[in-house]
């Protein structure tokens, strides 16, 4: 069927509508559902995370401006529903950060049998769900400078110092992934990322922090680390794809200096993974992220797009919970990269959107 990037664009963005949750089941009204899966056990959970529903805003909010008419009046319904969950994952004491689950009363796991029961498994506020519902919403000058002094408080080597990375980043004074009094040191390329979107988009001023963060971004993709071993530059995005994904996010919003020498490199990678044969949503977001880096060629996708559905979708997840990532003892810390041992989420309203994302990038070029 051959549609206008505009139909297409109105289809998709219907589709993303209509998943959004009306209260139906365990999802609050203005959630988009979401489950967590590990398929090598048959494990498979629906999630009340607030993950997805503020990325497929952001993302949706982002491109709000090249969509139809009637697609714009869609995404601002959505936003606002979306908006009205945030309190749900909003820090149990009332400060500004937010939890990946519900917090008053605790979620944690949710429709889970046996992680739930255990206090172990909760896990404090974090920087990424905490970035994107700042980037979705509206926060004070007050609110954004006191993020940006809480995060200092967590930043490596403030109180603790960060176990499971490379030798050579241990003294790297860059963002944790986690809030929490006595929560271990994390380093996550596409993390740190969504947080310097963040800083840049609100022009908070760079200070050490921020400048170490952006180092340990590009060296991840300088020494080809994020090639050769993603699990250790990303913990919860530990694929090639979402890296590559999330830093050209950044670049292509914002100039940033201290990237700007692995650009080429970048786009050099990307073309490079694009030339093996790629499955769909990989392909797609490999092909916005071009477009962001300032690529022009190759861009078309193998598929037409008004034919996927969510059959397509399979097997395709963006980030993780690696059960034993938190353990710095290096037997166990071995095992963590293993499948058996990890969380996966799927969405499928986020993989409209990103299909969405890649429509409208694509009309200008």
């Amino acid at each position: 069927m051959d549609l206008t990037s505009a139909e297409l664009l109105e289809r998709i963005i219907g589709k993303i509508a209509a998943l959004q949750s009306k209260g139906e089941g365990c999802f609050d009204e203005g959630l988009f559902p979401a489950q967590r899966v590990n398929r090598s056990i048959g494990y498979v959970r629906p999630d009340t995370t607030v993950f997805f529903t503020a990325v497929v805003v952001f993302t949706l909010q982002k491109i709000k401006s090249t969509l139809p008419k009637k697609a714009q009046q869609q995404v601002e319904v959505m936003e606002e529903k979306a908006l009205k969950t945030y309190p749900l994952f909003r820090n149990k004491d009332g400060l500004k950060t937010y939890n990946f689950w519900k917090t008053r009363p605790s979620n944690h796991f949710p429709n889970g049998y046996l992680f739930r029961r255990f206090e172990h498994f909760r896990i404090p506020d974090d920087v990424d769900d905490t970035a994107m519902i700042y980037l979705t919403s509206s926060p004070t000058n007050e609110e954004v400078k006191w993020l940006k002094e809480k995060l200092i408080l967590h930043a490596n080597l403030t109180k603790l110092q960060v176990k499971n990375t490379y030798a050579d980043y241990r003294n790297l004074r860059a963002y944790s992934t986690w809030f929490g009094k006595n929560m271990y040191i994390e380093f996550d390329a596409c993390v740190l990322a969504n947080l310097m979107y963040c800083i840049y988009e609100y022009q908070l001023p760079l200070n050490r922090h921020d400048e170490d963060s952006l180092t340990y971004i590009r060296s991840v993709i300088e020494t080809n680390r994020y090639l050769e071993e993603p699990f250790r530059c990303a913990h919860e995005y530990p694929r090639t794809v979402p890296i590559i994904y999330h830093v050209a996010r950044l670049m292509g919003a914002f100039v940033v200096p201290a990237l700007e020498p692995i650009r080429e490199k970048l786009m050099a990678d990307t073309q490079q993974l694009l030339t093996q044969k790629q499955p769909i949503l990989d392909e797609i977001v490999l092909k916005t992220s071009l477009i962001r880096l300032g690529g022009t060629e190759g861009i078309t996708v193998s598929r037409d797009l008004s034919t996927l559905t969510k059959a397509d979708f399979e097997g395709f997840y963006f980030f993780i919970a690696g059960l034993l990532t938190a353990y710095e003892h290096p037997w166990l810390y071995r095992w963590a990269k293993s499948p058996l041992v990890q969380m996966r989420w799927e969405c499928e309203a986020h993989c409209w959107t990103l299909i969405a994302e890649y429509v409208a990038l694509s009309q200008s070029l």
